[in-house]
């Protein structure tokens, strides 16, 4: 068997989870059948039973195109670049809506069977307006004609079957839920400290840690807000780069500079960061934060987790499913607004409950120790790319009967 994996992300050019899914989910899947990656980039390897090529993404000839319309532009022409070569798998399985144009040609000019992986969604994503302007239509007629034509459907998370049901018209029989995974190998705790050293972190005091894009659905506007109500003796290190927009970028940059004002602790590292690196950070926290406003799986968490360290989440999506509340960390609850989805009530409020939560593990050593070590436990238990690969080649195969 040959499955074609078709993705915006993929190593060296990896900026979420997505690109980290697939990046794990393709070396292990190799080991079970030929697979071929075809990504935006510049990449070009064939080692075995993995081969990587990748398509150009930015073009002069959309120079002149509107600001905000240029990322769909730029993807559709992506997508038919990535059909030009013969496609000769027997499944074309894509991931995020920035392949799923390449995969609707793929499924139509190669008569194969299409497989999506609903990393998220774009109706429950409404301030990809800001990015995308009028964009944000196309985008997302783009995922559901793809959505509602494929073969199969993975979802990472029981909740996000439930949002794919509710947003689109697809067969529930067409979707299995199959959680993201990590390789528990590379993801555990070091004593290896430079990265700590390099950025000036502390390393005889505590600190809370945020890993992740700097864009409205990871919330870090939230945590920067709660930072004025976190322990003085903490230490914030905020592990964030890839703005969505150039305002966003800024508002971060306002809110950081602000509570820096009055707390000097804060320890901001706008770039993202190499693996090596990320391990040392997740390994030395005291606790991690994941401040998401909407997460339909929250990799980001089983990655702390598998480093021995405990949770302070948001209540919201998949991550209910990952982080078990007072035994691998703290559900944060978040009420919100009807008018404008996934924004809190009261933003306050939800800083505040951020704050306390962090506070709490913060004071309380052996509680932070005892949800660590479950944490681990508990990665190991359900999440684990080898036997993630083995259900999505199941899944396969059946498509094939």
């Amino acid at each position: 068997m040959k499955t074609l994996f078709l993705t915006r992300e993929f190593p060296p050019y990896v900026y979420g989870g997505a690109g980290v899914h697939v990046e794990y989910l393709a070396a292990e899947l190799s080991k079970l059948m030929d697979v071929d990656v075809r990504c935006f980039g510049d990449q070009n390897s064939n080692e075995g039973s993995l081969s990587v090529k990748g398509f150009p993404y930015e073009n002069p000839i959309f120079n002149t195109a509107e600001e905000k319309l240029k990322a769909i532009f730029q993807t559709l022409s992506t997508g038919i670049h990535m059909n030009v070569d013969k496609v000769d798998a027997d499944i074309v399985h894509c991931h995020t809506w920035y392949s799923h144009f390449a995969g609707i040609m793929a499924k139509l000019c190669y008569g194969i069977p299409l497989v999506i992986t609903t990393h998220s969604l774009e109706p429950l994503r409404p301030w990809k307006r800001e990015q995308l302007g009028r964009g944000y239509d196309a985008s997302s007629w783009i995922e559901k004609t793809a959505i509602e034509m494929a073969d199969a459907l993975i979802a990472v998370s029981e909740e996000t079957k439930e949002d794919v049901l509710k947003y689109f018209n697809v067969d529930e029989s067409k979707v299995k839920v199959i959680y993201n995974g990590i390789n528990l190998q590379q993801y555990i705790t070091t004593s290896e400290s430079s990265t700590l050293d390099e950025y000036g972190i502390d390393k005889a005091k505590p600190y809370v840690l945020f890993v992740g894009r700097i864009t409205r659905q990871k919330g870090i506007i939230h945590l920067v807000n709660a930072i004025k109500y976190i322990d003085a003796d903490t230490q914030i290190v905020l592990c964030a780069g890839a703005p969505d927009t150039k305002e966003i970028g800024k508002e971060m940059e306002d809110a950081v500079y602000e509570v820096q004002k009055t707390r000097k602790n804060i320890i901001w590292i706008d770039k993202m960061v190499t693996k090596e690196e990320v391990i040392q950070l997740y390994s030395h926290a005291d606790v991690f934060c994941c401040p998401s406003i909407y997460e339909p799986f929250g990799i980001i968490n089983i990655e702390a987790m598998a480093c021995d360290t405990a949770v302070v989440a948001s209540a919201v999506g998949g991550i209910k499913e990952v982080v078990v509340h007072g035994e691998t960390g703290l559900l944060i609850p978040v009420e919100q607004q009807k008018s404008a989805p996934f924004e809190p009530v009261n933003p306050d409020k939800f800083a505040r409950d951020l704050a306390n939560g962090i506070n709490e593990l913060i004071n309380n050593p052996e509680l932070r120790k005892s949800m660590a070590k479950k944490g681990r436990k508990r990665v190991e238990d359900y999440f684990d790319w080898i036997s993630i690969a083995k259900q999505v080649e199941e899944l396969y195969k059946s498509l094939k009967n």
